[in-house]
Formats: C-alpha cells, sequence, structure tokens
C-alpha cells in the first residue's frame, strides 16, 4: 500500500511547492487572525492534495514493474534469435551463420550475447564491420556486431569462398574489439 501512495505523495511535494508559491505571490496571507491562518492553510493543503491526485491520475504509471520488464527483455531477446517472419535468410545471411558456424568455441560463445547484425551502410562507414558496445571488461553498454554486405561484397563478391573468409576475419576483428583491442592492438594480430 505505501508503494502505492508514494507516487501520489512525491507529486503532492511538488505541488506544495508549486501551489505554495503562486498563493503566496498572488494574495499575501495578513496573518491577522488565527482564523484567516487555518482557513490559508486548509485551502492550500486541499489544492495541494487534489493537483497530486490529478497530475498521478493523468500521468499514469511512470514505468514497468520490474517483473513485467524482466518478461519483456527475455521475449524481445528469444524473437530476436529466431529469423524474421515470412522471410528466409539471405544468401549473404547464411554466408554470415556459417562464418560464426566456423569461430572457435571461444568466439562462438561471445557471439551468443553479441548479436551480429548486416547492413548495407558499409560505404558511409567505410569498413567491412563495426563493433558497437563496451568491451567484454566493462559491459556498460549494449554489445552488436555490424556486419557491412555492401562493402564486403563489393570487394569479395565475385568469390563466394574468399566472401566467406572475409565474413569470419571481420567477425574476429570486431570481436577482439568487443574483448578490449584497440585498433592498432587488433591489426598487429593479422585480423
Amino acid at each position: 500500500m505505501l508503494e502505492a501512495l508514494k507516487p501520489v505523495l512525491r507529486a503532492a511535494g511538488g505541488a506544495a511547492f508549486v501551489v505554495g508559491t503562486i498563493l503566496f505571490l498572488i494574495n499575501p496571507p495578513s496573518l491577522s487572525g488565527a482564523g484567516e491562518l487555518v482557513a490559508f492553510v486548509a485551502g492550500a493543503l486541499a489544492l495541494v492534495l487534489v493537483t497530486a491526485w490529478a497530475t498521478v491520475t493523468l500521468g499514469g504509471r511512470r514505468g514497468m514493474e520490474e517483473g513485467e520488464f524482466e518478461r519483456v527483455v527475455e521475449r524481445s531477446e528469444e524473437l530476436a534469435r529466431r529469423p524474421a517472419r515470412g522471410r528466409e535468410p539471405t544468401d549473404f545471411e547464411r554466408v554470415v551463420g556459417e562464418a560464426i558456424d566456423r569461430l572457435p568455441d571461444e568466439f562462438r560463445e561471445l557471439v551468443v550475447d553479441t548479436p551480429v547484425v548486416v547492413s548495407q551502410r558499409g560505404r558511409e562507414a567505410g569498413a567491412y564491420g563495426h563493433y558497437f558496445g563496451g568491451t567484454i571488461a566493462s559491459d556498460h553498454h549494449e554489445d552488436r556486431i555490424v556486419v557491412y554486405q555492401d562493402t564486403l561484397e563489393r570487394d569479395f563478391g565475385h568469390d563466394p569462398e574468399l566472401l566467406g573468409r572475409q565474413i569470419e576475419r571481420t567477425l574476429r576483428h570486431e570481436l577482439a574489439h568487443h574483448l578490449g583491442w584497440n585498433e592498432q592492438g587488433v591489426r598487429e594480430l593479422g585480423l
């Protein structure tokens, strides 16, 4: 019950300050008698409570309950692992999946928690792939690897085997960033 009153009390505190300030500026109390003071305080209190109730009622809930939020996250992750309904994976997406399957076990374990997304914006990025997120040690940001289909197919699409190897190399490169290597360190690894 106390949890249900917290938003109302929080809104009441804010409303009390605003309403009290407005009333004081519009009609400063003379305080010449106790009756006027009681009437002023009672009126201000009633106005504050009505304003607080209206604020909470019109504003609705602030957010989801913890359990409901966890359920939505789990469902979203489950749906993200499935292919989109109504369409089969493209040939390029299949090649990416095969490249992931060829990664060493340790890297494949990382990909389980790091979504791999195919994008057509490689020309804009001037890259074959990108890693977005924090390192595995900090893990403060949502992680994802973007594989750029347009640049990879432009440079390696003439040879399907070469394309598959380059996608695997790109995945290794981006996973190395996920493990904390900077660009120079990744290049020194030969990736």
